[in-house]
C-alpha cells in the first residue's frame, strides 16, 4: 500500500489544479513545496476564457470573477502615436470573456478550494529525487527536519522552470533564452487611458523596436502591471550557456523611479506612478521537454514548458495540462483505467504546449496576430478555445461529417429548458465535471420502445464506465417524447442542435475535461463501447 496515491510536487497555479481534482474525485494526495509562504507576486495575470470554463468546473469561478478585472482590449503606441487597437470580443457562444487577475490571487483562492477538500499543503519540503518501477514511485523529499521519504502511486511535477521532476526522468529542454532582460513592476497611475485595455507603447527606429512599455490592467483604480525594458544598473550577467533562464533574478528590485523613467519616455500621455506593491527583474526562455511524463510520472506547466508571456498563455495552458493529467491519474487510482489512459496525457498535452512555444515567440517579436487576417480565429485561438485532440489514442474519428467532430472543445449550449427550473439553463451547467457526460438528441415522435433501446444502450455504456457516466436526452422544443427514467433537457432555443449538428438520435460524449470524446449519428451500444474502452478498462 503507497503513503499516498499521488504526490503533487509545487503548489503554484498548476500543483493546486492537479491537488483539487483529485481530491474532488476522492484520491488521496500530498502536495509539497519548497517555500515556507506563498510568493506575492503577480507573475501571470491573464485568465483566458477556456480557463475560465475549468475553474467553473472546480468550484471557484465566482471567487476568481470577484477578484478579476475583464480584459476588453489592447491600444498599441509607436513613437507617441496611437497605431492600433485590439478589442478582445468573442461570439455569443462563448459563456466568458477574457479576465486579468493578479497570479497571487488565484492562488490563494485555488489554495482555499482545496483547503475546503481537507487538503494541506505541506510547506518547506522539496523535492530532491525519485525512483519508479511499474507498482509506484518512491520519492525523496529534503524537509526542515531532515530527509523524508514517500511512496506513491503517481506522481504530478508542477515544480516550474527549474524542475527536480523534469531533471530526474532525464528529460530534454530543448530551447533558449531571450537576449532582452525585462523589469515588472506593480503600480497604480491617473490617465485617461480606456478602462480594462492594456496599453503597449514602443519606440521603433527604423522599424525596430529599442524600447519598450507593456501595461495590463489589474483589480483596482487605475492599477497595471507594467513590464519595460531594464535599465543597465539593474541587469544581471547572462546565464551560462545551456542553463534555463526563465523567471525572476537578481538581488536589486526596481524601484518607483525606474518605472516612472519608463513612462517619462513611453508613456501615451504624461502620468505619475504611485503605490509600487512588488517589482522584479525577469528573464524569458522558449524551451519544451520532448515528453510530458514517463511511467508513473508527469511534468506539467513550467515543468514541461516556458515561452513569453505575451497574450497571458503560460499560466492558463499549466492549468489545462494539470486539468488534462488529474482526471486520468484519478482514474488509473481507482482501477478503472484503461492501460493507455495516463500515457495519452502526453499525445494530448505537448502538441499544444509546442504550438504555444512557437506562436509566443513569434507573437513576443511581432505582436499578437501579425500577418493574419481573421481577427475571429486569432481571438478564439488566444482565447485557448480552438485546442483539439483530433489525433488523441482516445479519440474516436466520427464517419458522420455532419455532426460535431470528436476532439475539439465541447461548444456550450444556452437556452436549455427542464422541468422544475424556471430559468433557461447552459448545458455546462449539466455537466459535473468529475465523470464522462453521454448527451442523446432526439428530434421527432420517440415512442416508448424506442427510449427503452435507448435505456439498454446507456445501461451498457454504464457498465463499460464502470458508473463514471452521467446521461441526459435534449430533445427538439417540439419533439414527442414518451416517458422515459432518463433526464430530458429542451432545446428550447436550438442552440445545441446549431452547435452540435445534432440530428435525431445523435449521440455525443463529452470527458470531463469538456472535450468531446465521440459523436455519432445514431445510437449504437457496441460503438459507443468500443470507445469507452480506450478510456476505461
Amino acid at each position: 500500500m503507497a503513503e499516498t496515491e499521488v504526490l503533487v510536487v509545487g503548489a503554484g497555479p498548476v500543483g493546486l489544479t492537479a491537488a483539487i481534482e483529485l481530491r474532488r474525485r476522492g484520491v488521496r494526495c500530498r502536495i509539497v513545496d519548497p517555500l515556507l509562504e506563498p510568493p506575492q507576486y503577480a507573475k501571470a495575470v491573464g485568465v483566458q476564457p477556456r480557463t475560465l470554463e475549468v475553474f467553473e468546473g472546480m468550484g471557484v469561478l465566482r471567487q476568481i470573477l470577484d477578484s478579476s478585472t475583464q480584459m476588453r482590449g489592447q491600444v498599441v503606441f509607436v513613437n507617441g502615436e496611437e497605431a492600433g487597437r485590439i478589442d478582445l470580443e468573442l461570439p455569443d457562444d462563448v459563456p466568458f470573456g477574457f479576465a486579468s487577475i493578479p497570479q497571487y490571487v488565484t492562488e490563494r483562492i485555488l489554495r482555499e478550494r482545496l483547503a475546503t477538500l481537507e487538503q494541506p499543503i505541506e510547506r518547506g519540503k522539496a523535492l530532491t529525487g525519485f525512483e519508479q518501477n511499474t507498482d509506484g514511485v518512491t520519492a525523496t523529499l529534503s524537509t526542515p527536519d531532515g530527509e523524508e521519504t514517500v511512496t506513491a502511486q503517481y506522481l504530478i511535477g508542477a515544480d516550474g522552470a527549474h524542475s527536480v521532476t523534469r531533471k530526474t526522468l532525464g528529460l530534454t529542454f530543448e530551447g533558449a533564452a531571450f537576449e532582452e532582460q525585462y523589469m515588472l513592476g506593480d503600480v497604480e497611475v491617473d490617465w485617461s487611458q480606456p478602462a480594462g485595455y492594456g496599453i503597449r507603447a514602443m519606440h521603433q527606429t527604423d522599424g525596430k523596436t529599442d524600447d519598450l512599455l507593456v501595461c495590463i490592467p489589474l483589480y483596482g483604480r487605475g492599477r497595471y502591471r507594467m513590464s519595460m525594458l531594464v535599465p543597465d544598473e539593474l541587469a544581471t550577467a547572462k546565464p551560462e550557456r545551456g542553463a534555463v533562464a526563465h523567471g525572476f533574478e537578481g538581488e536589486k528590485k526596481p524601484e518607483l523611479s525606474h518605472v516612472q523613467a519608463v513612462l517619462d519616455r513611453l508613456s501615451p500621455e504624461p502620468t505619475t506612478a504611485r503605490n509600487l506593491r512588488w517589482s522584479s527583474v525577469f528573464r524569458i526562455s522558449h524551451r519544451i521537454v520532448d515528453s510530458y511524463g514517463h511511467g508513473r510520472v508527469f511534468v506539467a506547466g513550467d515543468a514541461a514548458h516556458i515561452h513569453p508571456p505575451t497574450g497571458g498563455q503560460g499560466m492558463n495552458t499549466g492549468i489545462q495540462d494539470a486539468h488534462n493529467i488529474a482526471w486520468k491519474v484519478a482514474l488509473a487510482v481507482q482501477g478503472k483505467a484503461s492501460d493507455g489512459l495516463t500515457a495519452s496525457y502526453d499525445a494530448e498535452r505537448r502538441p499544444v504546449g509546442e504550438e504555444v512555444v512557437g506562436r509566443t515567440v513569434r507573437s513576443a517579436r511581432e505582436g499578437i496576430g501579425a500577418g493574419e487576417n481573421d481577427p475571429a480565429y486569432v481571438m478564439r485561438r488566444e482565447a485557448q478555445l480552438l485546442i483539439e485532440y483530433a489525433d488523441s489514442p482516445l479519440i474516436e474519428k466520427s464517419s458522420d461529417e455532419a455532426i460535431l467532430r470528436p476532439g475539439v472543445r465541447a461548444p456550450d449550449a444556452k437556452g436549455l429548458t427542464r422541468d422544475m427550473v424556471t430559468d433557461p439553463i447552459r448545458l455546462f451547467s449539466l455537466l459535473d465535471r468529475l465523470r464522462h457526460t453521454v448527451v442523446i438528441h432526439l428530434d421527432g415522435a420517440t415512442t416508448t420502445d424506442d427510449l427503452l433501446e435507448i435505456e439498454r444502450v446507456v445501461e451498457t455504456a454504464q457498465s463499460a464506465a464502470h458508473g463514471e457516466l452521467d446521461i441526459y436526452l435534449v430533445a427538439s422544443p417540439g419533439a414527442e417524447v414518451a416517458p422515459t427514467v432518463l433526464p430530458v433537457i429542451r432545446d428550447t432555443a436550438g442552440t445545441f442542435v446549431e452547435a452540435y449538428g445534432a440530428q435525431d438520435r445523435s449521440l455525443f460524449v463529452i470527458r470531463p475535461d469538456g472535450y468531446l470524446g465521440y459523436s455519432a449519428g445514431a445510437v449504437s451500444s457496441d460503438d459507443l463501447v468500443v470507445h469507452l474502452k480506450k478510456t476505461f478498462r
